[in-house]
C-alpha cells in the first residue's frame, strides 16, 4: 500500500515538473521570437529612414546642381 502511494506521488511530481519545464520553454521561445521580431522591425524602420534621407539628399543635391 505504501509503495503504491509513493509511486503515485512520484508520478504526479514528475508530471508536474515536466509540465513546468515545458511551460518555461514555451515562454522562453515566445520571448526570443518576440525579441527577434522587434529587432527585425527596428532594423527595417532604420533602413527605410536611411533610404528616404539619402533619396531626399540626392534630390536636393540634384536641384542645387541645376541652379
Amino acid at each position: 500500500m505504501v509503495v503504491v502511494v509513493v509511486a503515485v506521488v512520484v508520478a504526479v511530481v514528475v508530471e508536474v515538473v515536466v509540465i513546468v519545464i515545458v511551460l518555461v520553454l514555451v515562454v522562453v521561445v515566445l520571448v526570443v521570437v518576440e525579441v527577434v521580431v522587434v529587432v527585425v522591425v527596428v532594423v527595417v524602420v532604420v533602413v527605410v529612414v536611411v533610404v528616404v534621407v539619402v533619396v531626399v539628399v540626392v534630390k536636393v543635391a540634384v536641384v542645387a546642381a541645376m541652379w
